[in-house]
């Protein structure tokens, strides 16, 4: 299935209507923004021909399309060989065109060429209807070439909605095709 801004508009909020009792078209829970988020943990080489930042950097504007921000350190912490100023990780906030592409992306693309996949944690929202999960490896997106990464990283992606309910968020999602996990029962 193709989400686009349109399709969105056509056949998900219909539906969400319907299953949510909804009868205001503005009142449609909605996508405001996703905001990706990759933390390097080892410290930079000041002697490495291309720096880990410029790395990371790059392989992240492949994922998401755009530029990501550099964030950096706050304070010196000397356990972590870490100084202020020192970058500590990437992140981009996608809305607009950028946002559905991606979100396509995740859900068309990479997150069926996870080993094993069973779904998402249908457990990982936040009391405030937005959607956090985490992607073990950055090489399940198909713009990534695994000879030019220097090691395998973690990313945290994070679905914000425009509703502050989380079964809201969850039919949402469901209807844009996220992979959800089947709840198992004990007993």
């Amino acid at each position: 299935m193709k989400i686009t801004k349109n399709d969105f508009t056509t056949t998900i909020v219909p539906q969400l209507m319907k299953e949510l009792g909804i009868k205001n078209v503005f009142a449609v829970p909605k996508i405001k923004k996703i905001t990706l988020n990759m933390g390097i943990t080892q410290p930079q080489d000041p002697r490495a021909r291309k720096p880990i930042i410029e790395n990371v950097q790059a392989q992240f504007a492949l994922i998401s399309g755009q530029k990501p921000q550099i964030s950096k350190a706050t304070k010196s912490i000397s356990g972590f060989k870490l100084r202020q100023g020192d970058p500590v990780g990437v992140m981009v906030t996608l809305r607009g065109d950028l946002m559905w592409t991606f979100l396509q992306k995740l859900l068309i693309v990479a997150l069926p060429r996870v080993k094993d996949f069973r779904g998402v944690a249908s457990t990982a929202f936040d009391g405030r209807g937005n959607f956090s999960m985490g992607i073990d490896e950055q090489i399940i997106f198909p713009e990534i070439n695994y000879d030019t990464i220097d090691r395998i990283r973690s990313m945290q992606v994070v679905i914000v909605t425009s509703t502050n309910s989380d079964e809201e968020a969850r039919v949402l999602l469901r209807l844009l095709g996220m992979p959800f996990a089947k709840e198992e029962k004990n007993g």
